[in-house]
């Protein structure tokens, strides 16, 4: 079955070995990608375009090391997802290739089903961060996308009610310092507002369990009692 994103998606196979480039090109087109194809990274320099959505990069190439090209993609086009192909599992591989900007590590042999299903998973996540960079604000493990009304925990989206959107945009605006219980109030249920204070509370307790928190536990949510509340990210 066709991916949702496949059809406006090309992909750049850097890989050298010929029996998983005609396996992998011809799965990938199957699913609706567009492919191009480097066999090294002097190759990969001069095929890569802004056509690409997502590369896919075997390590050991005949002129030169993946993990140099990965960084030099990464810097490129930080957004674009570039994942490592390797038959290495070498946890200081795996270190340096997220070092070097890459978004996966898939070692050979690998299944193709999953192969394909992380490619879904991080051309999911990068096209929903694909607006203007003043629409988005970050704190700490949490993207907020603004326009979109999303936020995302570790690329993991947290599906939020628009109260605790509206609360945590005020938190992140503030990142590390406290913002007071009548402004937070002010600016989330707005200056009229006759209810129980006790509403923010409850929004906050409802905020950090959906945010992967338990009772108990250090939260990114801090408390200053009588005062206000602070998003930290450190």
């Amino acid at each position: 079955m066709t991916l949702y994103y496949s059809a406006m998606t090309g992909i750049l196979l850097v890989e050298d070995d010929a029996l998983i480039v005609s396996s992998l090109e011809r799965t990938l087109r199957w699913e609706g990608y567009r492919v191009d194809v480097a066999k090294s990274v002097r190759e990969a320099r001069s095929t890569i375009s802004d056509a690409h959505g997502l590369v896919l990069c075997d390590l050991s190439l005949p002129d030169g090391n993946g993990l140099d090209l990965v960084q030099e993609l990464a810097a490129q086009r930080p957004e674009r997802p570039i994942l490592i192909l390797t038959a290495s599992d070498d946890e200081i591989n795996v270190v340096a290739a997220f070092s070097s900007g890459a978004v996966d590590y898939v070692t050979k042999p690998f299944r193709t089903a999953e192969l394909l299903a992380r490619i879904d998973v991080h051309l999911r996540y990068h096209r929903a961060v694909e607006v203007p960079k003043t629409a988005l604000l970050a704190a700490g493990d949490l993207v907020i996308h603004l326009n979109a009304r999303r936020v995302f925990r570790d690329r993991n989206e947290v599906e939020l009610r628009p109260k605790e959107f509206d609360l945590l945009h005020r938190l992140a605006r503030s990142v590390n310092a406290v913002v007071h219980r009548r402004e937070l109030i002010r600016d989330v249920w707005g200056a009229d507002w006759v209810g129980s204070t006790k509403t923010l509370d409850v929004h906050i307790n409802a905020l950090r369990r959906k945010l992967g928190e338990t009772p108990g536990a250090p939260s990114r949510i801090s408390s200053l009692r009588g005062v206000g509340y602070r998003l930290e990210t450190h």
